[in-house]
């Protein structure tokens, strides 16, 4: 199965590796960066937010210029210095003694992550055909949770906030890690150039985002991406933790549980979830996700409910609502950039990729925002109710984009194969 998941260009291959290897790296630091500023470093847990919030500003605000850059010169010419910005940065986390060196820091690495992951997905799309860009943006989700849940394994048994030189230890592996898929790329010499017209590079091109505004299809599917995000994936980190912990009243080793049946959800199913998928309609599946998702909302409800009488049961529930959560993860992982960039067009790839990234970053600021105050309502259920009211109505949307969409786009009929787009050197 796994060979059949795997693109047929072997420079796709490689990337995908760079892949893994740079997850490897990222879970080794993921859920530590909070503790490491208060606990270790001394900065208070406001400016600590402070920091926190501030890359996620900087990475939605410089994101559409990513877009565009990698549309004006390549993909290539982007996401190799963003790599090496996000592991000087990450590198430099070792050395962060105060909030104003916090903000420095996070300022470099926001630079470097506001065009990696469009750029990546730019040149997966440009290597694969349209029939393999499903398999292989679920493949390359599976090996990002693979890496991570590797790396946080390694991480959680060296880290000791009674030595700092453990976290610093991690924050250089992390540092060396991002430099993996540039040496990689570098490697590639023909990977990555600027794809679309022939125009000198630098030159702007016909259209941009208004272009890609006003493509009703991927409009629509924007208007998806936002509402289920907001209630889904921007809820992990924040509103989940919140009702496990306050509502449901289980301990915090329970919820680490629930991460961890998450990645293994994820690791075990995608490829199968993969195959299954094959010709088959993606708006249908980007239905399916959101009840899902609806689903295991409800499951962590039923928690809160059960936590007074069977603690034990509650804390199943928790875990497998974050267990049933990433089954839906790996039906959208493979669907959602599969179908973003049917709906591109090479001039304007990086920009839609760049658009599409761009719905984690708003919703990542709209989901922690809501969620408070909500879980402070009836003792969570009106927070339940919201987010299992959004992703059904993040259903009903998928389902009115078929009617938008080809057969071809919807991956209900297979385009004829044809080589992969040739680049037009920068």
């Amino acid at each position: 199965m796994l060979r059949r998941a795997l693109p047929r260009r072997w420079e796709a291959r490689r990337l995908l590796v760079g892949t893994l290897l740079s997850a490897i790296g990222r879970g080794l630091t993921l859920p530590f960066l909070f503790i490491y500023l208060t606990d270790v470093r001394g900065i208070s847990d406001t400016h600590a937010g402070l920091a926190i919030g501030w890359y996620g500003a900087v990475t939605l605000a410089l994101s559409p210029l990513g877009g565009t850059l990698i549309d004006r010169f390549g993909a290539r010419r982007v996401v190799v210095p963003c790599l090496v910005a996000e592991a000087v940065g990450t590198g430099s986390l070792a050395l962060v003694h105060s909030t104003g060196s916090a903000l420095l820091v996070m300022t470099v690495i926001a630079i470097g992550g506001s065009a990696i992951w469009s750029g990546q997905n730019t040149i997966l799309a440009s290597l694969t055909d349209s029939d393999e860009r499903q398999r292989v943006f679920g493949l390359n989700f599976a090996l990002l949770n693979l890496g991570i849940g590797i790396g946080g394994m390694t991480s959680g048994a060296i880290i000791d906030t009674a030595r700092p030189g453990t976290f610093q230890a991690i924050y250089l592996l992390d540092a060396v890690s991002y430099l993996m898929p540039a040496l990689i790329l570098l490697t590639l010499p023909g990977v990555g150039r600027r794809l679309g017209d022939r125009r000198p590079a630098g030159e702007p091109s016909s259209g941009g985002y208004l272009t890609v505004l006003r493509d009703r299809p991927f409009r629509r599917l924007v208007i998806f991406g936002l509402i289920l995000t907001t209630c889904g994936y921007a809820q992990v980190e924040v509103g989940f933790a919140a009702y496990a912990v306050r509502v449901a009243e289980v301990s915090p080793r329970v919820v680490a549980w629930a991460l961890a049946a998450n990645t293994v959800m994820i690791v075990l199913a995608q490829l199968l979830v993969i195959r299954r998928i094959e010709g088959r309609s993606r708006t249908r599946a980007l239905a399916v996700v959101g009840a899902v998702f609806a689903a295991a909302w409800l499951v962590l409800g039923a928690a809160g409910l059960v936590s007074s009488e069977n603690a034990l049961m509650a804390a199943l529930c928790v875990v497998a609502c974050s267990a049933i959560f990433g089954f839906g993860e790996t039906l959208l992982s493979p669907v959602m950039p599969a179908l973003t960039n049917a709906l591109a067009t090479d001039e304007l790839r990086g920009r839609y990729n760049a658009m599409s990234s761009m719905i984690f970053g708003i919703s990542g600021v709209i989901g922690p925002v809501t969620a408070g105050p909500l879980i402070g309502a009836a003792d969570g259920k009106v927070w339940v109710a919201t987010v299992v009211g959004g992703c059904l109505v993040a259903s009903l949307v998928a389902l009115s984009l078929r009617r938008l969409l080809s057969a071809e786009q919807d991956g209900t009929t297979t385009a004829p194969a044809s080589p992969a787009p040739i680049p037009t050197p920068a």
